[in-house]
């Protein structure tokens, strides 16, 4: 069969208005148990989702729900693994580091209203809470016309929505798994007050676009670490792209105030290259950053959640 976006979880276009990532670590004190319990929580989520599209049908709602490699090999220890989970792994070079963080479920909820967010969140827990830990819980939100909270426009350099798909979609490559997706999800956290005392100037040459136009600055305008210089990947001479849903999450009066990066990609080896290569190359976002968070999901088809639902995975 081939690559079919409308089997796929919600992981090729929308970032959503509200928005809310939720890590969970697996118990681990009865593994039956835990995959009984699994198999149940994700047919309930399904029927959850179903229910509420029908209860607020202008609320846009979109979801994703992810497997780490340790949970896969925990939950389903029979059955086949997509070809690149793998566990995360620190990444670091010799000023920066992006960390490996706990993680073992995934969700990635968002919508028009948060009230539906809301509510998704707190129906699944009432299936989780018994055998899940929450590792952690980020609020994001869409900010001026979908700008990241350092004021550029966030998503330029992803794939358009019309061809977004096959960048984000597991094809015939891994059929098995055709039509999921690897997420990798990392939290950043921003030194405002360091940003915020650059000149535009200077953040124009950091970021490599023009901050109120969008429009993309010619390489020699650019710092040689410019956020889009940087963070480019190519394999074969190609350049490879994935679909970013990145938000910014604030708690203002605290000056807690971040990016949560989101990436889907049909391979995580794109993903990874990027991220190696941001650290190589001394990505200009890093200077005024703290990574707190990452870890790699597998996004299972709907398909293949239906399977994983009646038990076959195991």
């Amino acid at each position: 069969m081939p690559m079919n976006p409308a089997k796929a979880q919600d992981v090729w276009k929308d970032a959503g208005e509200h928005v809310q990532f939720t890590v969970l670590e697996l118990n681990r004190q009865d593994q039956a148990k835990e995959q009984e319990a699994i198999q149940e929580f994700v047919d309930r989520y399904q029927a959850i989702i179903r229910s509420l599209r029908i209860r607020d049908n202008k609320g846009n709602l979109k979801a994703s729900l992810g497997f780490s490699s340790a949970a896969w090999d925990y939950l389903f220890p029979d059955a086949p693994k997509p070809k690149e989970l793998e566990p995360y792994e620190t990444l670091a070079s010799e000023k920066y580091s992006m960390p490996a963080t706990k993680g073992d479920l995934f969700l990635h909820i968002r919508a028009n209203d948060e009230a539906v967010v809301y509510e998704l969140i707190s129906q699944c827990m009432l299936f989780l809470r018994d055998f899940t830990t929450v590792v952690d819980e980020t609020k994001g939100f869409r900010y001026f016309e979908g700008r990241a909270i350092i004021g550029f426009i966030d998503g330029t350099e992803a794939p358009q929505v019309e061809d977004a798909a096959e960048y984000a979609i597991v094809g015939d490559e891994d059929p098995f798994f055709e039509n999921g997706s690897y997420a990798f999800a990392q939290k950043w956290r921003h030194h405002m007050d360091i940003w915020n005392k650059l000149t535009t100037e200077t953040q124009e040459k950091a970021v490599g676009r023009k901050k109120f136009s969008d429009l993309e600055l010619d390489e020699k305008e650019k710092f040689h670490n410019a956020h889009n210089v940087a963070s480019q990947a190519k394999i074969d001479g190609v350049e490879q792209k994935i679909v970013r849903m990145n938000v910014p999450y604030s708690d203002p009066a605290t000056g807690n105030t971040g990016t949560y990066f989101i990436g889907y990609s049909r391979y995580w080896k794109v993903t990874k290259l990027m991220l190696q290569n941001m650290l190589k190359n001394g990505d200009y976002l890093l200077t005024f950053s703290d990574i707190l968070s990452g870890q790699l999901f597998f996004i299972p088809s709907r398909p293949l959640l239906d399977q994983i639902a009646d038990g076959e995975l195991n």
